[in-house]
């Protein structure tokens, strides 16, 4: 069983991930304990920037720290997006979507210029699977059809369930299912498999999106990882 990093280390990867932020500039917020670490670093050092959160939680963790929240206008690319991830491999594709996020999570990344994701040691994996879990959002209505479809793939899905008992809604009011699954093979065509079955909204498999990745070591160091060209 992996550690996960822990909140002062997280408080430490977060700080330093303000070196990618400039005054003025639009930025993506993530979801889950890194990218909350960083967006109270950003609060704490009175940045001004417009952020555009991936999740109500972040949303409102932002605003409480006076960070202006604004969304998306479809005219310009985010300067920057920082958030954090579940698994990252050796060519910084990744498993996202533990927090239920996912699915805003990929359309903010993929609205930036660069893409800089925290995590910490724990979360670097040899392949992708290794935790043996993938996320997947669907819409209710086609849940029952699309779990077939998934069992079709070889995976093991389960509807998550939420703190209070009953099925875990994301802030798009979708299900989020939980597959089971082993070492991804060939995650490209798993994604488009998944992506192919209707009623699914997205995947947690975010594949050559990331350009960097900063990983906070138990010994307190940070190693900056970049994407090979």
């Amino acid at each position: 069983m992996t550690v996960p990093a822990s909140p002062d280390l997280l408080d430490k990867l977060g700080a330093y991930a303000l070196r990618y932020v400039k005054p003025g500039q639009s930025i993506g917020l993530g979801t889950g304990r890194a990218a909350s670490a960083f967006i109270r670093a950003l609060g704490a050092r009175r940045i001004k920037v417009r952020g555009v959160p991936t999740s109500d939680a972040s949303a409102e963790l932002a605003r409480s720290l006076g960070i202006e929240v604004v969304g998306l206008d479809g005219k310009a690319r985010l300067d920057v997006d920082i958030d954090g991830a579940d698994e990252v491999d050796s060519r910084l594709n990744m498993v996202k979507g533990y927090g239920g996020a996912m699915v805003r999570e990929k359309v903010v990344a993929c609205a930036s210029r660069k893409v800089v994701i925290l995590v910490g040691e724990e979360k670097r994996v040899a392949h992708l699977g290794q935790r043996r879990r993938l996320p997947v959002e669907v819409v209710p209505f086609g849940a029952s059809y699309a779990m077939r479809r998934m069992r079709e793939l070889g995976l093991k899905p389960t509807v998550r369930i939420g703190e209070g008992g009953g099925e875990f809604l994301s802030d798009n009011g979708n299900l989020v299912i939980d597959c089971g699954a082993s070492i991804f093979e060939a995650p490209v065509r798993l994604e488009r498999d998944l992506l192919a079955i209707p009623g699914v909204v997205g995947t947690g498999l975010f594949l050559g999106i990331a350009d960097t990745v900063l990983v906070a070591n138990r010994n307190g160091s940070i190693v900056t990882l970049e994407r090979r060209r």
